[in-house]
């Protein structure tokens, strides 16, 4: 049997352990860092947490249970310097996006790279999901001819209001939104190009999620929550995904915070325009504040010989041949799996590194290759100009 060890027991890694077991590997949970033991012992059912051990922090847990492989989910600005502890160990590793949140911990964690040989199977489904392998399919194939211009967009549903009422509104903690939901989208985008950019320049703004509203408000001790839109009573009322707000405790621990304070972090929304070599380029945008049928989120790609694009919200490809009258129409016949199945790949990369079976095919390289475009796009938001796109290896040491 594997022994496994999770640092940070959050939502995401439950759900993913949860997930793991239908795989009936010869894997099992035995070790864990949370200082939040006593809630989830109270709040998961005691056969998952059978045999676990909580531990104070990750030294005395990688020295005491010595785990065979390692799953990090803890917040944002601690995944570089948990996952350092790993890779100096060389053991198999689940690292949640993303793998860091500035210039130094990027630093740092490429350099403890380089002297490791773990194996890391990063957090981005996206790029792993049925709907992308399609698409990167009808690109490789050349029938779109080479691509010149991408257009993405990834316009957030109503749970774009997560990034403003919970801990996630804090970007000392996430990196800000360029770090929590760009990454995923760049790192998807450049794994279906094949190739990295020459430069980028950004923007980002602030003017809906923003206000006047007491710092450290609550919705539910707010005297407007029965007409704010973004109050936690009508956001379950209008989404009816909740019968009693009060008891939504997957939720920020069933209290939100106003979005309108001042205290309340992040843009709610972005573009950026990345150039490449060749001269083509991408242009990808994120919104916060759409809603229902506004949802959007995929990517069109443009050749001189077609036009293919998708929505993930849709699990449709679409090719439109630009020199005869045809269409073609490429739908998948399930929606089963988180992200669009891309969270079942992973734990199966997960599970052949652990096994020595196979590779990642997302990597600690794919991980900081993403961090690196995604602070590449603040630089320019802080600077507005266009700033010099830098890989990894290249890049001067952060002192």
């Amino acid at each position: 049997m594997k022994k496994l060890a999770v640092v940070g027991y959050g939502s995401r890694i439950q759900w993913l352990l949860g997930q793991l077991d239908t795989f009936a590997a010869d894997i099992r949970v035995v070790a864990a860092v949370d200082p939040r033991e006593d809630v989830i012992r109270q709040k998961t059912d005691p056969a998952k947490l059978a045999g676990v051990t909580f531990y104070a922090d990750i030294d005395t847990m990688l020295a005491q249970a010595e785990p065979d492989a390692v799953m990090i989910g803890t917040t944002c600005n601690v995944h570089t310097e948990y996952a350092m502890k790993v890779l100096a160990l060389d053991l198999p590793l689940f690292l949640e996006k993303p793998v860091s949140i500035n210039r130094e911990q990027l630093n740092q964690l490429y350099q403890a790279s380089l002297a490791s040989k773990s194996q890391v199977v990063v957090s981005f489904p996206l790029r792993l999901s049925r709907l992308c392998a399609m698409a990167k399919d009808v690109i490789d194939s050349g029938v779109l001819g080479d691509v010149a211009n991408i257009q993405a967009i990834n316009n957030v549903p109503f749970y774009g209001s997560n990034y403003f009422h919970g801990w996630m509104r804090d970007d000392s903690l996430t990196g800000g939104l360029w770090m929590q939901k760009a990454t995923h989208d760049l790192d998807y985008l450049s794994h279906m190009i094949g190739k990295l950019p020459q430069r980028m320049v950004a923007v980002e703004s602030k003017n809906v999620f923003t206000g006047d509203m007491p710092a450290g408000l609550y919705c539910l001790d707010c005297p407007k929550q029965d007409i704010c839109p973004e109050s936690q009573k009508n956001l379950f009322y209008m989404q009816n995904i909740l019968d009693d707000m009060h008891k939504a405790e997957d939720w920020w621990d069933g209290r939100w915070q106003c979005s309108f304070a001042v205290d309340t972090g992040n843009h709610d929304s972005a573009t950026a325009i990345l150039q490449y070599a060749d001269g083509s380029h991408l242009t990808y945008t994120q919104n916060f504040y759409a809603r229902r049928s506004a949802a959007k989120r995929g990517a069109r790609f443009l050749g001189y010989k077609g036009t293919m694009e998708f929505d993930f919200n849709s699990d449709e490809v679409v090719v439109h041949h630009h020199h005869q009258p045809r269409v073609d129409r490429l739908t998948l016949g399930t929606h089963e799996g988180g992200h669009h199945g891309g969270d079942t790949e992973l734990l199966v990369d997960f599970l052949a590194i652990v096994f020595g079976t196979g590779p990642s095919r997302s990597t600690l390289q794919d991980g900081m290759t993403s961090a690196n475009l995604c602070l590449t796009a603040k630089e320019s938001c802080e600077t507005s100009q266009f700033v010099p796109f830098v890989p990894l290896g290249q890049m001067q040491p952060v002192r």
